[in-house]
């Protein structure tokens, strides 16, 4: 668990490190993880199964997700901090994750519910307009990217085989890929900086870590699959300090405060309140 949220707190490093030296634009960043990573993932999970690794049926929905969240990672990583990414992507995706849970007939109890409305203020605080405010539209879109993940990790509860599936989301999101044909290259001439960050980023960070997190995911609670991830905006805070000469404002400790305070809370189980498998 430890070295999977180590690779999401990666992500945001080897994403923000490429298109904050303008050695890779988005969208290439963005095929490069996934081809990269699909690639990886068939050839391995194909020489082990002998046969190839094709999309399926029940693979449409985490491929889609597992698409919209790139995209929306890297389009976000374009004005967005390491750290400040990574501390609206994790929050989102575990409020996105309570409300399936909720439309799926699991209810937070009346403790878990402040948690929720004390998350979604702390993401307010940290979104308000101000000298220190992250750019609007990036924090936007990096919620996108968090409601995608949710989604994502929900249809992991399912994964008999969590390489076999992680491999099959991959393919599916590459092939989704061309999508982004039109927008290749624009706003960075590709440098091979760029190319090996996104490589990094597909085959490792993602595809394997990955791999580690559809595997853990069937044993996990709605609430302990989310709040398991908390510890990464502070893994990515650190990275961007030390790495990137990133720099932290005051509102970012206080609206990180709030979200981790309010995510703590729908972590609180009472005797009434179900405890479902993800």
């Amino acid at each position: 668990m430890i070295l999977t949220l180590c690779a999401f707190a990666g992500n945001s490093l080897l994403n923000r490190a490429a298109l904050a030296e303008n050695t890779i634009d988005w969208a290439s960043f963005t095929v490069i993880r996934l081809v990269s990573g699909a690639i990886m993932l068939a050839l391995l999970l194909g020489l082990r199964h002998g046969r190839a690794v094709l999309p399926r049926g029940d693979t449409i929905v985490p491929a889609i997700a597992l698409f919209v969240y790139a995209v929306s990672f890297s389009f976000a990583y374009v004005s967005l901090d390491a750290a400040v990414g990574a501390l609206i992507l994790f929050p989102a995706g575990q409020l996105s994750l309570q409300f399936i849970g909720m439309v799926r007939g699991i209810y937070p109890t009346p403790i878990q519910w402040a948690g929720l409305l004390l998350a979604i203020a702390g993401l307010a605080v940290f979104l308000t307009p101000g000298d220190t405010a992250p750019p609007l539209i990036g924090g936007l879109i990096m919620a996108i990217a968090g409601i995608s993940w949710g989604f994502y990790s929900w249809a992991g509860k399912g994964a008999a085989r969590p390489a076999l599936a992680t491999a099959r989301n991959f393919v599916g999101a590459a092939l989704l890929c061309l999508l982004l044909i039109p927008v290749l290259g624009e706003g960075a001439q590709n440098q091979p900086t760029g190319i090996a960050l996104a490589i990094a980023s597909g085959t490792i960070t993602s595809g394997l870590g990955y791999i580690t997190w559809y595997a853990v995911l069937p044993r996990l609670s709605v609430s302990t699959a989310a709040a398991s991830q908390l510890s990464v905006p502070a893994i990515a805070a650190l990275g961007g300090v030390l790495l990137l000469g990133e720099t932290l404002s005051m509102r970012f400790f206080i609206g990180s405060a709030m979200i981790f305070a309010g995510i703590a809370l729908t972590m609180f189980q009472n005797k009434q309140a179900k405890s479902p498998e993800i």
